[in-house]
């Protein structure tokens, strides 16, 4: 990887348009598991539709693989470049009076640049929440390339007890939580996408318990290795709502990013693993 990050972008670009060929012709990258969801997401399109979000889909994913890549020695400047953000006042308002804030996204375009850009811009500490990899060499690459500008990685389990600790540092908290969770988590049900659907709902709770204003970002590509996020306000901290509307106002907002650009949602990552039990209430459901 360190060899490989010094060569140019547009050499990279070169590897990923080979990569894409590989996975999608060669290796068949997850064909069904996207083949599958896409079928249930745009039954009205296509089928030759749906195969160009496919194929789309993986170019950018090729696009994201090499681009990581080139951020392992990628300057400040160039990343500021590449990533541009709007309306970094509606979290800096809540920042520059001392609260806390807690930043969402969905896995739509670059979610690793999304992390560095916002680092780069905010002006404020960010604790980003992941989910530690099995493999300790690959945990620690990881950890080395997403905290290079200065984000301070937590394991999304310990992201509470971690924020109570440090209940003193004005800063931003950042949770990536538009994938199935697991069995063992409470979860917020909704019809997302067209399909009944579970959302974590570990944010919308350190949110309501703590009184954090709740931020969504939205990320777009303007072209080819340059995007574009802006902060849409999904919580004052104060409102008075019922639960889980926070958690349903996080998936409209996603399911909007998903219609606007169908090709840069990461559809090789099994949605719809639960189902919604067909009778009684789910325990676990918030």
């Amino acid at each position: 990887m360190r060899a490989l990050s010094c060569l140019p972008l547009p050499v990279l670009y070169g590897l990923s348009g080979f990569l894409y060929v590989l996975a999608y012709y060669v290796v068949r990258h997850r064909h069904r598991v996207i083949r599958e969801q896409l079928v249930k997401v745009f039954p009205q399109k296509s089928a030759a539709e749906r195969r160009a979000i496919h194929k789309q889909f993986l170019r950018g994913f090729c696009d994201m693989a090499v681009e990581l890549v080139q951020s392992v020695r990628m300057s400040a400047e160039q990343m500021r470049e590449r990533v541009q953000v709007r309306n970094l006042e509606v979290a800096r308002a809540y920042l520059d009076a001392g609260k806390t804030v807690m930043l969402v996204t969905s896995h739509l375009c670059n979610w690793e640049w999304l992390l560095q850009g916002m680092v780069l811009r905010l002006g404020y500490p960010i604790d980003a929440a992941y989910k530690p990899l099995h493999d300790a060499w690959g945990e620690r690459l990881m950890l080395k390339v997403r905290s290079r500008f200065g984000a301070r990685l937590v394991p999304a389990k310990e992201l509470l007890a971690d924020f109570l600790q440090r209940r003193g540092v004005v800063r931003a908290l950042a949770i990536n939580a538009d994938q199935a969770p697991v069995s063992t988590e409470r979860r917020h049900w909704t019809t997302f996408l067209g399909q009944e659907t579970a959302f974590y709902v570990g944010a919308e709770q350190i949110s309501r318990g703590a009184r954090l204003p709740m931020i969504f970002l939205v990320m777009r590509r303007l072209r080819r290795g340059y995007y574009e996020v802006e902060l849409e306000p999904l919580w004052d901290g104060i409102e008075r709502l019922p639960p889980g509307e926070i958690t349903e106002r996080y998936a409209r907002q996603c399911e909007t990013g998903v219609y606007k650009a169908p090709a840069d949602w990461l559809w090789s990552y099994r949605r719809w693993k639960l189902q919604k039990p067909l009778y009684g209430a789910d325990p676990q459901s918030y």
